[in-house]
């Protein structure tokens, strides 16, 4: 059966501190992540938090991309969530990994709705991936 959407956690190791805590940064990297996907951006939301950690989500004609940070750990968790066959959220993890220049990542790909009886193949699936790698120097 095919799925109506695909899930794309990503999360960021040993990320520069002041990338994480710049909240014009985080959203416009969601912006450029949307458009590296190919998804259409509706609208965008994000909040700075004291002493520090950003906050942002970006909702998407295709479902939404979020993120949060938290700078004293170097961390940040990134949620790719695409319906549909033609945005490719893998290109927005790629772009999102280049920006916030972690030392190693973790992504993990899940089908959403894999038990959902969909009679017509117009949710094109992919194969079900996991990886986890260390940043491109």
């Amino acid at each position: 059966m095919a799925s109506p959407g695909v899930s794309f956690l990503l999360e960021l190791y040993e990320c520069p501190t002041d990338v994480l805590n710049d909240e014009a940064l985080i959203r416009t990297s969601l912006q450029d992540a949307a458009a590296h996907a190919n998804a259409t951006l509706l609208a965008q939301q994000s909040r700075r938090f004291v002493p520090q950690g950003v906050t942002a989500v970006a909702v998407l004609a295709e479902s939404h991309l979020s993120i949060h940070t938290w700078p004293e750990f170097g961390y940040a968790a990134v949620d790719v969530f695409t319906c549909g066959s033609r945005a490719l959220p893998e290109r927005a993890c790629e772009y999102l990994i280049q920006v916030l220049k972690p030392a190693r990542h973790r992504l993990q790909r899940i089908e959403r709705g894999r038990e959902l009886r969909i009679p017509n193949a117009e949710f094109a699936p992919k194969p079900v991936a996991e990886t986890i790698g260390a940043a491109d120097p």
